[in-house]
């Protein structure tokens, strides 16, 4: 699996509690938005109280779980992800992502990382790729770390655990956790 190049985004692995559940935000996306919103990407609270995608290197508050909402025909719909340009009837959305920094999250890299990468952090690749087909996310961690001292998006804090997966290999799926959360603080400050 880790020697294949087959991204899944950000996927809930656990939380110290034992609860990772979903954030659900009434009217949280604009109708009409114009960017799909795939499974497992990072999303952001932008200005209006709604939730937007995030790029590489912006403070987020964790990944996209799905929506539903009443199209314009009056047709209720559920979806693992946000259509583009999609308008649905005012009052009928409702928008599913995790929003606790403490959910410890899989996140295939976009190269190899090493044991020694426990600890260190790296900013998140590939935000927008992914597949309407299957409305997942292809969202990856760079394997550009920052170093001792520096911030970034994510923080590696194991390797996830599947009998095909190893530190070193060409594609390393790791646990980590949100090192730049939205509500945290200043804009590029880890907490």
């Amino acid at each position: 699996m880790s020697s294949t190049n087959a991204p899944f985004g950000l996927r809930p692995a656990f939380h110290p509690s034992g609860l990772d559940r979903a954030t659900a935000l009434a009217d949280g996306i604009t109708s009409a938005f114009a960017s799909a919103i795939l499974k497992g990407q990072p999303v952001k609270y932008v200005t209006g109280g709604v939730i937007q995608p995030a790029a590489a290197g912006d403070s987020f508050v964790g990944g996209f779980a799905g929506v539903e909402f009443t199209d314009t025909t009056g047709r209720r719909r559920v979806s693992n992800y946000w259509p583009a340009n999609t308008a649905y009837q005012t009052g009928s959305c409702v928008a599913y992502f995790y929003a606790d920094p403490n959910i410890v999250y899989e996140i295939q890299a976009d190269g190899s990382l090493a044991q020694t990468s426990i600890g260190d952090e790296a900013d998140l690749s590939a935000t927008t790729a992914g597949s309407t087909t299957t409305g997942l996310s292809q969202c990856t961690l760079s394997t550009t770390l920052v170093g001792a001292g520096n911030s970034a998006q994510m923080r590696i804090v194991n390797l996830a655990s599947y009998p095909d997966n190893a530190w070193g290999d060409s594609f390393t799926i790791v646990q980590a956790t949100i090192a730049e959360f939205q509500f945290a603080g200043a804009a590029g400050t880890a907490i």
